[in-house]
């Protein structure tokens, strides 16, 4: 009975820590559309690093406010997981990458493209966040700006992949595996 009681002590401590290591340092997110492709394809699940720009804090409905513990700037061509700012109840994530930064100027050209230019888009803690595929753009072009605290972390690695829509046994993508971006 003894030993019974510490292995359900040892597997109940692995199992905290295991879950603290996924909510303060790394989430792995699955990829759901093609707007990233050929760096993401759908059905990867990537690794995302939550201390790339400062572990997230709070946010501005709660009592503290959101913050950054050890803030590190976040850098023009990062690809980063984010929060959909249409949704706030589901907190599903898209990806993206860092295209303008805050104090960028911005110009829209036909309505679609986004060039460096004429036009002040970009507000302190904000930034235009951009598809890699120009055919699916679910970003800023639809979105608007993207504030620094929907902005989850860093993604460096797709773990592994899986074709949508494949029973569990059949589907993977090999060739995909730890790939790091």
């Amino acid at each position: 009975m003894r030993s019974t009681l510490k292995f359900l002590l040892a597997l109940a401590i692995a199992l905290l820590l295991m879950l603290a290591f996924r909510a303060l340092a790394f989430t792995i997110y699955t990829v759901e559309g093609d707007g990233l492709e050929p760096e993401f394809s759908a059905g990867d699940h990537v690794m995302v690093n939550r201390w790339s720009y400062g572990l997230r804090t709070g946010d501005d409905s709660g009592w503290f406010g959101y913050g950054r513990i050890c803030r590190q700037p976040v850098k023009r061509g990062d690809i980063v997981a984010y929060e959909d700012p249409r949704d706030s109840t589901s907190r599903s994530v898209l990806f993206g990458v860092i295209y303008a930064l805050p104090g960028d100027t911005l110009r829209y050209k036909g309505n679609t493209e986004l060039v460096p230019g004429l036009k002040d888009c970009a507000e302190a803690d904000y930034y235009w966040i951009k598809s890699i595929n120009e055919q699916n753009p679910i970003d800023s072009r639809c979105l608007g700006l993207i504030h620094e605290q929907r902005i989850i972390g860093r993604a460096f690695v797709v773990v592994y992949s899986h074709t949508p829509m494949q029973p569990i046994w059949k589907g993977y993508r090999r060739s995909r595996f730890f790939l790091e971006k």
